[in-house]
């Protein structure tokens, strides 16, 4: 169908055969077709006349058009403006070149970031054009205009490294305090560079160079996916420093040179190992430290494509201290154990990104939006976290650090106290018991549940059964996975939700359609529904362990009552077991404001409080800028918690709890509003379950009840949260 296929312009041979490897390797259409292009830079490399490299203006023949600019970004031609103007000049038929003119550089060709990230230029700098082709005034337009728009940059400025947030960020992620020296993921360059030089003696050159071609399209394949997940999770101007690094991929001046060591006889590691090290150390010799940081992203692409080449997994192994990056994937966060791992500062993030979530279910405090800066912090320099306040010490004065470390300590005292008395209910001061469950994502999750004393598992995420995987999981695989987890829960129930995928979670092996905006798309039971095969595998697994321990099912991103019948449809057809309680997640303010329709056919209701706040205040989770809209004490937020909650204890013949599974149930500010709103179910990351319980019982019912009256006639998240710190602070 039309769907599926996509005509672009690449070579036939090297076209063809990247977009194979892509499409075996499970990308999507659109991945495909960028492979396919990619492999169109090399051609043209080959087919332009060799770039003049002594200071002259480029000559083809024809007169050359020129012009020059000043450079107006703050930290000058860096990664994100360099990536912009490479990217312009490779849409157009002209050969481009620039100078540095303020500081006598010699030509480089515009086509190349690495040659153009060389220039040094800087704020200031004043950068001459030359183009000659059909397209040459065309492409010097092209770049004026482009200087004039700062590179389409925004202006934005780098959060400096301090120790207390400054507006944007960075943001409180995971409580706690953390204390340790940094580490980076990866084996160090240097190491590396070691094992490359130490590679077996080169055989045929062409196959070397193979080599090197097939890894770099793994390591381009994976930052497609890294870019496309952080623009949909951060944002694009985030996402955008991807693109220098796919344009380093393709660039055809530092991939010529891989070529010629290969051709004179190099290995493929100790080939590219060379390329990029001497890039790098073009990059440091900058005299603009901002600019000699670049190197770090060279270095990165270095270490990637070296991990592939070498056949080894770039995954990282957790070190003791702070982890320091840009951003963590799922699987890189559930490897974390925070008995190892002291904390975590990530550059960019989002507190409700995945990442940031399993932290939290780890217990290990965290501050993420950090900035850019932060990666250059080096290995072994002491880090302080406090994931509490969202802020971050760098090498801190001695007088810093006691202070800090007897902060850490009555911290780690309030903890044990709550872990003690973590067994038993958590019951308010007039005797209403809320039940504090546990989210899990895995086996070890639901260890941590029961050693941490919470009542149940409220949520079991069962996405990471599906993601990262060519074919689905079996009903086989499923239900072992399952059975895993409610014996982990020992004797505890466990509230499994089905496949929740779409919108920032694409499944490789599912046919889906491009969405201009998932999150508004087929995501959740809309996708379940749309590929019943999967839900009745998923709800043929889950009861079969049903019918030997406690286990309900709840299904995510219900918006009609027609698609809670048509899943209670399939699930009827799979033999449950008698009494199996059916649940539904209330994540769209569509379905909170219809309660009452859907209270007759469920068990329970579980607020999933992220999304619904993202849908009900129009601001994506995972975008940093609208962080601050994106408060779900928001009075619009709390008004729909209340219908539901209202819409439950509307039912005297039955009994429908409500929960809240989102991060609002962890946050100790929410805890007495949920609670007065009516709310008898708070789900919270494994080591929150102590603390949350201790809230709890300092609190009394009534004063909640008066509390979430006098938030909901409010106007604004942040007067909520001034009220309830007045009431919290008058209470002692």
């Amino acid at each position: 169908t039309a769907s599926r296929v996509r005509l672009c312009a690449a070579p036939l041979v090297e076209g063809l055969v990247a977009a194979a490897v892509a499409a075996a390797g499970g990308a999507s259409l659109t991945e495909v077709e960028a492979e396919a292009i990619a492999a169109l830079a090399g051609k043209q490399s080959h087919l332009q006349p060799a770039d003049a490299g002594d200071g002259a203006a480029p000559d083809t023949g024809e007169p050359a058009v020129r012009a020059s600019f000043v450079v107006a970004n703050l930290h000058g031609l860096h990664a994100r403006p360099a990536a912009r103007l490479v990217g312009e000049v490779r849409t157009l038929d002209a050969r481009v070149q620039l100078r540095n003119l303020t500081t006598g550089s010699p030509w480089v060709p515009g086509s190349s970031l690495s040659r153009v990230a060389t220039l040094g230029a800087l704020e200031g700098h004043e950068v001459e054009v030359g183009a000659t082709g059909s397209q040459a005034r065309e492409a010097v337009d092209h770049i004026l205009a482009l200087a004039s728009r700062h590179f389409d940059e925004g202006g934005a400025e780098l959060t400096p490294l301090v120790p207390a947030p400054t507006t944007g960020g960075p943001y409180p992620a995971s409580p706690g305090i953390g204390i340790g020296p940094s580490w980076r993921p990866g084996a160090p360059s240097e190491s590396l560079s070691a094992e490359a030089a130490a590679a077996p003696a080169a055989g045929d050159p062409t196959a070397e160079w193979r080599r090197v071609r097939s890894s770099i399209a793994a390591v381009r394949r994976a930052t497609v996916q890294t870019r496309a997940r952080t623009s949909r999770e951060i944002g694009e101007a985030e996402a955008g420093i991807f693109d220098a690094h796919l344009m380093l991929l393709d660039d055809s001046e530092l991939l010529d040179g891989v070529r010629r060591r290969v051709d004179d006889g190099a290995p493929a590691p100790a080939a590219w190992s060379e390329a990029m090290l001497a890039l790098a150390a073009d990059l440091e010799a900058l005299p603009d430290e901002y600019q000699q940081a670049r190197a770090a992203d060279v270095r990165a692409l270095h270490d990637q494509v070296l991990f592939a080449m070498l056949g080894r997994s770039s995954e990282f192994q957790p070190r003791p201290g702070v982890l320091v990056a840009d951003d963590l994937t799922p699987a890189q966060a559930s490897a974390l154990d925070r008995n190892t791992v002291t904390g975590i500062v990530l550059a960019s993030g989002s507190a409700t990104g995945h990442g940031a979530i399993l932290a939290r279910s780890r217990g290990i405090p965290a501050v993420v939006g950090a900035g850019s800066d932060v990666l250059s912090v080096p290995d072994g320099t002491t880090v302080v976290v406090d994931g509490d306040a969202g802020t971050f010490v760098v090498d801190p004065d001695p007088d810093t650090l006691v202070a800090v470390k007897a902060r850490a300590a009555e911290h780690e005292e309030r903890l044990a106290q709550a872990l003690v008395e973590a067994a038993t209910p958590a019951t308010t001061t007039d005797g209403v018991e809320i039940h504090v469950a546990a989210n899990v994502g895995s086996v070890d999750d639901a260890l941590a549940a029961a050693a941490n004393g919470a009542d149940l598992a409220g949520l079991v995420r069962t996405e990471f059964l599906f993601l990262g995987r060519a074919t689905a999981p079996t009903v086989d695989e499923q239900e072992d996975a399952y059975r895993s987890v409610a014996e982990a829960l020992d004797g505890r129930r466990a509230v499994i939700r089905t496949l929740d995928v779409g919108g920032d979670k694409p499944l490789p092996y599912v046919e889906q359609p491009s969405e201009a905006n998932p999150f508004l798309g087929l995501r959740g039971l809309r996708l379940a529904l749309a590929r019943p095969d999967l839900l009745r595998d998923q709800l043929t697994a889950i009861c079969r362990v049903a019918a030997e321990r406690p286990i309900s099912v709840m299904f995510p991103m219900v918006t009609h009552v027609d698609e809670l019948h048509a899943a209670r449809r399939i699930l009827s057809e799979v033999d449950p077991p008698e009494g199996l309680e059916v649940g539904m997640m209330i994540e769209v303010p569509a379905a909170a404001l219809k309660a009452p329709a859907f209270v007759p056919h469920v068990d329970f209701m579980s607020i999933g409080t992220n999304d619904l706040t993202q849908y009900a205040l129009a601001a994506e989770r995972g975008n940093d800028a609208v962080s601050a809209t994106a408060d779900p004490l928001d009075p619009a937020v709390l008004r729909l918690i209340d219908t539901v909650c209202r819409s439950a204890g509307e039912t005297p013949d039955r009994s429908v709890r409500v929960a809240v599974c989102g991060d609002m149930a962890a946050d100790p500010v929410a805890v007495p509003l949920l609670i007065g709103l009516g709310v008898r179910e708070l789900s919270v990351p494994p080591y929150s379950v102590p603390h949350i319980k201790q809230t709890v019982r300092g609190l009394a019912s009534s004063t909640c009840r008066e509390l979430a009256a006098q938030a909901l006639s409010l106007h604004s998240a942040a007067a909520v949260r001034a009220v309830v710190d007045e009431t919290r602070g008058a209470t002692g």
